[in-house]
């Protein structure tokens, strides 16, 4: 038998809440809602790190880059998920469907890395101050958040090459709010025993490993506040930390729930289990990058302070 050809489909529906919908209106406004803060939040904290002098370190540069990367990730799917709410358009072509799976799996994987980075540059200016300028040095931090954002495009490449070149025999609706990867690959009607493959590598390598410097270097951190003598000395030191990991804690809760656990197929109840997975994905791709700025500017003083100064700042006459 011929291989069927998956330009067959040339477009996918997403059902969304399609079987809510009277908590469409409802979701569609604190998206809306949520989506401004994310521009307004993450806009003022690049412009703050851009032209703030003080703000010239490596950990605002890899702010930045965070808040440019929330910017990008959420602008790829939340503009098309309020058009679906409000409008009910809800259809998706095949390239735009793999446009915004490349997007959605680039970022997720620069944002692994470059949290797996800041906890490192973290450590290195806890335990190693002398040490910091020349460890973090100006062509060492650029060149790290460079490999974070280059080794996230190459694995978004493989992976959507991978799942959008599979076979789609006319089932075209995703059970999700986005072309969410995994929900696409429900879809395929040929073996996927690769993806899954290729998608386990890239777990170990985006997920398990920045996870691991994380937790390694918040060992090191610990310890090295725990013999301190100054009570003051500690509380800057753990200030300095708990922004970078109240958004560690938040960012890999929500995404070790959607792709680590494990996916259960015709069980009792799976449809609230969907509804679940799908609200959960929602506060990945739409809270956590609103809670981003929020929790830095809460936390942080130099953040508040060149936010402050810039918005009393006078024009230029």
């Amino acid at each position: 038998m011929d291989k069927i050809n998956q330009t067959l489909v040339s477009e996918f529906l997403l059902l969304g809440l399609s079987g809510y919908p009277k908590i469409e209106i409802i979701y569609f406004v604190l998206i809306l809602v949520m989506y401004l803060v994310i521009l307004i939040g993450n806009g003022v904290l690049i412009i703050a790190s851009i032209f703030d002098s003080h703000l010239h370190t490596p950990m605002y540069f890899f702010l930045g880059n965070l808040s440019f990367l929330d910017i990008c990730y959420t602008s790829s799917s939340v503009p098309s998920t309020m058009v679906s709410l409000i409008s009910k358009k809800r259809n998706i072509s095949f390239s735009g469907c793999a446009v915004q799976m490349f997007f959605g799996f680039a970022m997720g994987s620069t944002e692994c890395l470059l949290l797996g980075i800041m906890a490192f540059d973290r450590y290195v200016a806890i335990c190693n101050p002398l040490r910091y300028p020349i460890i973090m040095s100006k062509m060492v931090y650029e060149l790290m958040a460079c490999v974070s954002w280059l080794s996230g495009g190459i694995n978004s490449i493989v992976q959507t090459s991978l799942a959008m070149q599979l076979p789609f025999c006319g089932n075209n609706i995703i059970n999700h709010f986005t072309c969410e990867i995994l929900a696409v690959l429900k879809l395929a009607c040929a073996d996927i025993s690769l993806n899954i493959v290729t998608m386990v590598i890239s777990n170990m390598a985006f997920l398990v490993l920045p996870l691991l410097v994380i937790f390694f270097s918040y060992m090191f951190i610990l310890y090295t506040i725990l013999r301190m003598n100054s009570a003051t000395g500690r509380r800057k030191a753990f200030s300095t930390c708990s922004a970078h990991l109240t958004v560690v804690i938040i960012f890999y809760g929500t995404i070790f729930f959607m792709y680590a656990k494990p996916k259960s197929q015709e069980l009792p109840g799976e449809d609230k289990w969907q509804t679940l997975d799908k609200l959960v994905s929602l506060f990945y791709g739409v809270v956590t990058p609103m809670l981003n700025p929020i929790i830095y500017s809460l936390r942080n003083k130099d953040v508040k302070a060149a936010v402050k100064y810039l918005l009393n700042r006078k024009p230029i006459q």
